[in-house]
C-alpha cells in the first residue's frame, strides 16, 4: 500500500473511508459518480459496508483490499463503493436486510454485489481472499460473478429484480393491534427461560449487553413487583462488570463477550454502548442504592468524558479493538510486566486482585477481571492507586485508533445518560457535559431550516438526519428538561418531534421510516422496529410522543402516540422480547401515570422539588415547573399551563393521577401525602 494508490476516498471525512483511501482498490464513496461509471462501463457494483472500529473489517482490508491481486480483479470487473454504516445507516439497513434474507445472518463487513441500478444479487459478510475450510474466497467469487455478468447477465439481473421486489413496503397493520400486560409477561418469561443463571445474560455466546433488555426487566420488576426480573438484570450487570468486557483499568464497556462468562470481549468500545449501560447501572443504583452500581456508572461516564469527548463538547464514536494489528493487545498483561511496572509486591497484589496468572487467559497474557474475586464489590485504595498508575503506563502503548466522528443520535444517548446522572448524583461535570454536547448539536448539526444532520467531523457536518437522530435527540432533550426544568429544552423537544412527524411518519400505514421523505431515495424505504445493539428509533419515538402528551396535554401528541403504539403492537406481538424498548413505551400507557405541575417564583423551591423527586422513587411521573421567567416559553409547548396562577404561597403543586386531578397543595409534605 503506497501513496500512489490514493483513491477518491481521500476526499471524505469518515475515518472508516479514510482508512481505505490508499488501498489499490479504486474505491468510490456512495454517490452518483460511482453509479454513472457502472452504467457507462456496464459493470456490476461491489459494495462494502463497515465501520472504523470493526475488527473483521480490518482483517478483510489487510487480506484483500490492500492486496494487489485482489484489487486488480475488483478494478477490472467491478465498480467498487465503500460505505461507513455509522454515517449512512439507511444504506446499511437496506442491504443488511438483503443479507439476512439471503443468508439467515448478517454482520460487518457487509459485502454486496449488485447491478448498476443498485439491485443486489449476492450478499455476504467477511470473505477471505482465497477459499478455505469450506468458506468461499473473495477472488473465486469475483471470478465467477464477472464470468456470469458477461455470459448470463439475465440471471443476475432477474435475481436482483426479485430480491428488490421482496423489499417492498409492508401492508398497513391492523389499527386495532394492541399490547396488554400479558405481552409484557410473555417477554419476561422468554428472558427467564433464556437466562444464564450462573454467568448472567441471555442465550449462548457471543453475549451482548443489550441494555434496553435490562432496562425493561428493571421497570417490569418495579411495576409488577417481581423480584426475579430485577435479579436477572442485576446479576447480568454484575457479571459484565466482573468480566473482561468491562475495562478494569480505564473504565467503560467493550461491545460484547465472545464467551459465556463475559471474560473475553471483542475489545472495540463504542459511545452508544457506554451511554446506554451507564443509564442502566444508574437505574439500578436508583432502585437499590447499591454502591457497586454507582461505581459502574461513574467509571463508565468518566471513560467517555476522558477518552471520547472533543474539546467543543461533542462525543466521539468509539475506539478500535486493535493496536499494532492485534486485537486486544492494548488491554492485556503478563505478571512479569505488571511486576516491572508496579514493583514486586504491588504487582503481585494487582495480579491476585484481577486474576492474572502465568498461564494467561488471552493467549499468553491476561485480561484483568474480577470473576474469581469474592471481594469484587470493594475498591481498596491500593487497588485504585495501582489502576491509576497502570492506566498511565498503558496509555504509552501504541494508541488505539479513535473514530472521532460526532454522530447526532449517539451523542443524544450520552446526553440522556448524563442528564439522568446529574438528576440523581448532582455531579456538576455531568450536566455541563450534557448541555455542552446539546450546544454542539445545535450549533454544528442543525441546518438553517432547523433540520438535523447526522455526522460532524473535522469541521464539516454532513448526511441528512435519520429517524434515530430525531427520536434520540428529542428523548435527550426531555431528559434535560427533567434534569433542569429549563422550558427551552421542552420547546426544542416538541419542535424536533414536529419535524420528525413531518418527514418520517407513514400517514397511511403508521410507523416511522428510517430516512426522510426528502432524503436520497434508495431501493426501499425501511422502518426499523426490532431492537439491535441500540433501541429502535420507532420505539424511542413512541416514548417521546407519549411523554410529550403527558407533559403538555396536547392532543396531537396523544393521537400520534396512539397510532405509533398501534403500529408497534403488530410487531411486538410476534416476538415481545425482541422489542424491549417498545415495551417500555407501552408501559407508559398500561400503568397509572401521574402529572405534576409546580408553580413558583422561587429558585429555592425548584431545588427542593428536584431533591424531593430524587429521594422519592416515583415511576411514570411527569413534572412541569412554571416560573415568572419561563411562563411564556412553557406555554408554547404546554398551553394549559397558562391558566395556572402564581400563588400567594411559596409554591402550588397540582397533581393528576390517571386523568383525575386533585386540589392543589402548597408544600412538599402535603404533596408527599397526596402522592402516597
Amino acid at each position: 500500500m503506497t501513496v500512489e494508490n490514493t483513491n477518491r476516498l481521500i476526499f471524505e471525512k469518515s475515518p472508516y473511508l479514510l482508512q481505505h483511501a490508499h488501498n489499490p482498490v479504486d474505491w468510490y464513496p456512495w454517490g452518483d459518480e460511482a453509479f454513472r461509471k457502472a452504467r457507462a462501463e456496464d459493470k456490476p457494483i461491489f459494495l462494502s459496508i463497515g465501520y472504523s472500529t470493526c475488527h473483521w473489517c480490518h482483517v478483510m482490508a489487510q487480506e484483500s483490499f490492500e492486496d494487489m491481486e485482489t484489487a486488480a480483479a475488483l478494478n477490472r470487473d467491478f465498480v467498487c463503493i465503500k460505505v461507513d454504516r455509522e454515517e449512512r445507516p439507511d444504506i446499511d439497513a437496506v442491504y443488511m436486510s438483503v443479507c439476512q434474507a439471503l443468508t439467515g445472518s448478517g454482520g460487518w463487513p457487509l459485502t454486496i454485489l449488485m447491478t448498476p441500478q443498485q439491485k443486489p444479487f449476492w450478499a455476504g459478510t467477511y470473505l477471505p481472499k482465497a477459499s478455505r475450510y469450506g468458506m468461499n474466497g473473495l477472488l473465486d467469487l469475483l471470478g465467477i460473478v464477472a464470468d456470469q455478468w458477461k455470459k448470463n447477465r439475465e440471471k443476475l439481473t432477474a435475481a436482483g429484480n426479485e430480491i428488490t421486489a421482496l423489499l417492498r413496503p409492508e401492508e398497513g397493520l391492523d389499527s386495532l393491534n394492541t399490547v396488554d400486560k400479558k405481552t409484557l409477561d410473555e417477554a419476561y418469561l422468554w428472558f427467564l427461560h433464556s437466562y444464564d443463571d450462573r454467568w448472567g445474560g441471555f442465550g449462548d455466546p457471543p453475549k451482548f449487553p443489550s441494555p434496553h433488555n435490562l432496562l425493561f426487566l428493571l421497570e417490569y420488576a418495579e411495576l409488577e413487583k417481581i423480584p426475579k426480573a430485577r435479579e436477572m438484570a442485576e446479576h447480568s450487570m454484575e457479571q459484565m462488570y466482573r468480566g473482561g468486557i468491562f475495562d478494569q483499568i480505564g473504565g467503560g464497556f467493550s461491545r460484547y463477550s465472545t464467551d459465556e462468562k463475559w471474560l473475553v470481549p471483542h475489545f472495540e468500545k463504542t459511545l452508544y454502548d457506554n451511554a446506554l449501560l451507564a443509564g442502566v447501572s444508574l437505574a439500578m443504583y436508583r432502585q437499590t442504592s447499591r454502591p457497586l452500581y454507582l461505581r459502574i456508572t461513574k467509571r463508565t461516564i468518566e471513560y467517555v468524558l476522558r477518552e471520547l469527548t472533543g474539546k467543543d463538547g461533542g462525543f466521539y464514536c468509539g475506539q478500535d479493538a486493535d493496536s499494532d494489528g492485534v486485537e486486544g493487545k492494548y488491554y492485556v498483561f503478563s505478571p512479569e510486566e505488571l511486576r516491572s511496572v508496579l514493583g514486586l509486591k504491588d504487582g503481585d497484589a494487582f495480579c491476585r486482585w484481577f486474576g492474572i496468572a502465568a498461564a494467561g487467559n488471552f493467549g499468553d497474557k491476561s485480561i484483568p477481571n474480577l470473576l474469581e474475586n469474592p471481594k469484587y464489590e470493594e475498591e481498596p485504595p491500593l487497588i485504585q492507586t495501582l489502576c491509576e498508575k497502570l492506566y498511565k503506563y498503558r496509555s504509552r502503548r501504541t494508541r488505539l485508533n479513535k473514530d472521532d466522528k460526532v454522530l447526532t443520535a449517539w451523542n443524544a444517548l450520552m446526553i440522556a445518560a448524563l442528564a439522568d446522572a446529574w438528576r440523581l448524583l448532582k455531579v456538576p461535570s455531568y450536566l455541563n457535559a450534557a448541555e455542552k454536547a446539546w450546544g454542539f448539536i445545535e450549533e454544528h448539526l442543525t441546518d438553517r431550516d432547523q433540520r438535523l444532520l447526522r455526522r460532524w467531523r473535522d469541521g464539516e457536518a454532513a448526511c441528512d438526519g435519520q429517524l434515530d437522530d430525531y427520536a434520540f435527540t428529542a428523548f435527550a432533550l426531555l431528559k434535560l428538561y427533567d434534569a433542569t426544568f429549563n422550558a427551552d429544552y421542552l420547546e426544542h423537544a416538541a419542535a424536533i418531534s414536529d419535524r420528525m412527524l413531518d418527514h418520517f411518519f407513514d400517514h397511511d400505514n403508521g410507523g416511522f421510516f428510517l430516512y426522510a421523505d426528502d432524503s436520497e431515495q434508495l431501493i426501499s424505504r425501511p422502518k426499523e422496529v426490532y431492537d439491535g445493539a441500540m433501541p429502535s428509533g420507532n420505539s424511542i419515538a413512541a416514548i417521546v410522543l407519549t411523554r410529550l402528551f403527558r407533559l403538555t396535554g396536547e392532543k396531537k401528541w396523544d393521537e400520534y402516540g396512539e397510532r405509533q403504539l398501534a403500529y408497534l403492537a403488530g410487531h411486538v406481538q410476534r416476538f415481545p422480547a425482541g422489542h424491549s424498548a417498545a415495551l417500555l413505551a407501552f408501559m407508559r400507557r398500561l400503568y397509572p401515570s401521574r402529572e405534576l405541575v409546580c408553580v413558583t417564583e422561587k429558585a429555592q423551591i425548584i431545588s427542593e422539588l428536584q431533591e424531593f423527586l430524587t429521594e422519592n422513587n416515583l415511576p411514570l411521573l411527569s413534572t412541569l415547573v412554571k416560573t415568572r421567567e419561563n411562563q411564556f416559553t412553557l406555554a408554547k409547548a404546554a398551553p394549559f399551563t397558562g391558566e395556572y396562577p402564581f400563588p400567594q404561597n411559596a409554591a402550588a403543586y397540582y397533581l393528576c393521577t390517571d386523568s383525575a386531578c386533585a386540589a392543589p397543595v402548597y408544600n412538599l409534605q402535603e404533596l408527599k401525602r397526596l402522592i402516597s
